[in-house]
């Protein structure tokens, strides 16, 4: 059954992000797409050992023919080295311009196989089925897809629109804690982006609210992808205002990296540098104490990190390798105050390392 929908629209593209209970409806969806030759299913063999009966189930229904193409899980799997052998298989399928892919997984199985889908012969159609709460809140909507190299994330890629995104919600009832963190993150980062009810909203709630049929779950999913597809409808291609949906990434990236990309998952790296943007904030934009208060507080009601374990001279040399660097200076998203996000502002390297190792010396409490 469908629970919502709602349109991203921008320049040249339009389509449906909508939430269901299951697969149901599905192929009809497939359906409606014209002049499909094959469909591929890119997915992992823990996603496709949970689920795989069902989706297989609904494809049988629109009586297209399809493939599964299996990939490893993990960021470190996000790699460039990986996506030869995926090219390799798809051309020996006989895989045409009219072959749709399936990204059936999480933001590293969406990125991954968008990717594919942008590259391969010059772009095929692809849709996305998330899984995991991140992907539903923020991977699947907005069309960034991209590979990791050996210095930095994400450094190879496109923007590149699915068909529709079709978020089966009952596949959250699987999600360990570790993954609940990585989506609760980027919820918290919409909310500070946005302010305003959702802020206040979602300040009301803890962690044990949130569970696959909650509904401060499903209204935490719509709300991030109102924020989410309404800064891309403007700014599809990061030329300005969606570099706000960098807010923390700037450090979480680094210390992914870091710690290649095996002790956090990406929504705890980006909890974690949610931090070092509020503190940032305080200091050059006026980014209020209260607010910073009240911000750590949330985040310590949804059970998120918030404290730098890592040395802050290593975590800034991994900055360095990040896309959003500028001569002397690299480029953060800050906040005025919530709802008001400041994107592109400068910052010496020398303040970065002061407010690293301000943030890694202090014990943060909700």
């Amino acid at each position: 059954m469908k629970l919502s929908e709602r349109e991203v629209v921008g320049s040249g593209f339009v389509y449906p992000v909508e939430l269901h209970e299951d697969f149901v409806g599905l192929s009809e969806k497939l359906n409606n797409l014209k002049k499909i030759s094959h469909v591929f299913v890119l997915t992992s063999r823990e996603i496709a050992g949970i689920y795989e009966k069902y989706i297989i189930r609904e494809l049988k229904n629109s009586s297209l023919p399809f493939s599964f193409i299996y990939l490893k899980s993990g960021e470190k799997n996000k790699h460039i080295d990986r996506v030869k052998k995926v090219y390799h298989q798809l051309i020996e399928a006989d895989a045409d311009r009219n072959a749709v892919i399936i990204a059936f997984g999480g933001g590293v199985v969406g990125d991954f196989a968008g990717f594919i889908a942008a590259t391969y012969q010059r772009g095929i159609r692809f849709i996305q089925v998330p899984t995991t709460l991140l992907a539903c809140v923020d991977s699947s909507v907005g069309g960034k897809v991209a590979v990791n190299v050996d210095s930095g994330k994400n450094m190879v890629g496109a923007f590149y629109q699915p068909q529709f995104v079709f978020a089966p919600l009952f596949t959250l009832s699987t999600l360990p804690k570790k993954e609940w963190s990585c989506g609760l993150a980027e919820v918290v980062k919409h909310s500070f982006l946005d302010g305003g009810n959702f802020f206040e909203t979602i300040s009301k709630s803890k962690r044990s609210d949130f569970f696959e049929k909650s509904d401060i779950l499903r209204y935490a999913i719509e709300e991030s992808v109102r924020v989410k597809s309404s800064i891309v409808s403007q700014d599809e291609k990061e030329s300005g205002l969606r570099a706000v949906l960098n807010l923390g990434h700037t450090t979480g990236h680094a210390i992914e990296s870091l710690t290649l990309y095996k002790k956090y998952s990406h929504g705890e790296a980006v909890s974690v540098g949610l931090v070092t943007a509020l503190l940032l904030s305080k200091e050059l934009v006026g980014f209020s104490e209260s607010n910073f208060q009240k911000a750590i507080s949330l985040m310590s009601q949804l059970e998120l990190p918030t404290v730098l374990e890592e040395k802050p001279d290593l975590v800034l040399k991994h900055m360095e390798h990040d896309k959003k660097k500028d001569g002397n200076t690299l480029k953060f998203v800050l906040l005025e105050d919530f709802g008001k996000p400041k994107f592109g502002v400068p910052v010496e390297r020398k303040l970065i390392l002061d407010i690293l190792k301000r943030h890694k010396g202090i014990k943060l409490n909700g």
